[in-house]
């Protein structure tokens, strides 16, 4: 008797992933048609956006705080060190650019709170932040120079920490509130390095150089420190002094706008705030004294400064959230074969500062 032919066996292997990749399929398919409605009824209701944010930061307003009031206060943070460098799809400069653009754009939003918790960071992240919010309050201008867009004011709110790039997003803010033990002033610049030509000349390993210009290899960590001329080190800190007085400027002409706005409810430059301007910290209190900051508080006193400011009983408290919808992740998934850095182990955490790099900056002990 002939024995029967087995029967086949199902590849469930198969069969479960072509169910999976169908139910991702549709999952995207929802996804995509959601975003084209939610562009539709934008449209349908008159809702514009700058064509430069099509391709930036995609946000969503989230409610922090419901008064119930139609008014809205804008909290825009910025936490941790100040960089234009990302290595998610957008960084620090362009997602606060973006939440104030929204803020200038919503007719209920009637002010911004800076909330700053940061040691500071790269000077021209800084300076980039500083102007933005010096022309948000500002306001628009047309082709003529003439305001077409009445500005809003931005009060700050300092956290634990807001020194040296910190306070220098902070010195254009129409008002700012310090706690009383605030760590913030620091105001300077740094440019760091390491030379390690003399762990090269231990282990036997001579550099070679060829260069056009006497100053081409500036800065370079693996000269020995009598090659330097003494024309370089007075070139790099003609360049740091040149940057310091910038940020002493920035420093008087945001507060001299600030106090013309505030009159005497708010807080005048000490006539010798200068002597103080040498890169020490200072708490909340002495900054207050020495006039970089107009009120002692915290967050809740902020709050109720810009509802004083803005001319509103009370307000709803919103912030701007980053919405990362399939385009974002497949953009992030494709950020690959990026080149890995050479780390030096030095026994202790640092910042990851560029060397070359000006910094507005406190370092604090220990880093």
């Amino acid at each position: 008797m002939p024995v029967p032919a087995p029967k086949a066996r199902r590849s469930w292997g198969w069969i479960i992933t072509s169910i999976i990749l169908m139910v991702l399929l549709g999952f995207a398919g929802l996804i995509i048609i959601g975003q084209a409605a939610a562009r539709s009824m934008g449209l349908r209701h008159n809702f514009t956006t700058a064509g430069a944010r099509e391709v930036g930061p995609n946000l969503e307003e989230c409610i922090l705080d419901d008064s119930s009031s139609h008014n809205k206060i804008a909290v825009i943070k910025v936490d941790g060190l100040i960089t234009s460098h990302s290595e998610g799809s957008h960084d620090m400069v362009e997602i606060i650019k973006a939440q104030l653009d929204r803020a200038a754009e919503d007719d209920q939003v009637k002010a911004v709170i800076l909330k700053v918790d940061s040691p500071g960071g790269e000077v021209m992240a800084s300076d980039e932040i500083n102007k933005a919010i010096a022309d948000f309050e500002a306001g628009d201008t047309d082709d003529h120079g003439k305001t077409a867009e009445k500005g809003k004011p931005v009060i700050c709110s300092m956290g634990s920490l807001a020194a040296s790039g910190g306070y220098y997003i902070s010195a254009p803010c129409r008002w700012i509130v310090a706690n009383r033990l605030t760590i913030t002033g620091s105001i300077g610049v740094i440019m760091h390095g390491y030379n390690y030509r003399g762990l090269m000349d231990k282990v036997g390993v001579e550099p070679m150089t060829f260069k056009s210009g006497k100053f081409k290899d500036m800065l370079s960590p693996d000269r020995s420190t009598n090659e330097i001329p003494p024309e370089e080190h007075a070139m790099v800190q003609a360049l740091i002094d040149e940057t310091y007085q910038q940020f002493k400027g920035v420093v008087a002409d945001g507060r001299k706008k600030a106090h013309d706005l505030n009159k005497k409810e708010g807080h005048e430059l000490a006539g010798n705030w200068t002597d103080f301007a040498d890169g020490r910290v200072l708490s909340g209190k002495q900054a207050l004294d020495l006039g970089l900051v107009d009120e002692l508080g915290d967050f809740d006193d902020a709050v109720d400064s810009a509802e004083k400011i803005a001319h509103i009983p009370d307000a709803t408290l919103i912030e701007y959230r980053e919405h990362y919808d399939i385009a974002n992740l497949l953009s992030m998934f494709s950020q690959s074969g990026q080149a890995h850095d050479i780390k030096i182990d030095l026994g202790t955490d640092m910042p990851k500062l560029r060397a070359g790099g000006m910094y507005f900056l406190w370092q604090m002990p220990g880093e």
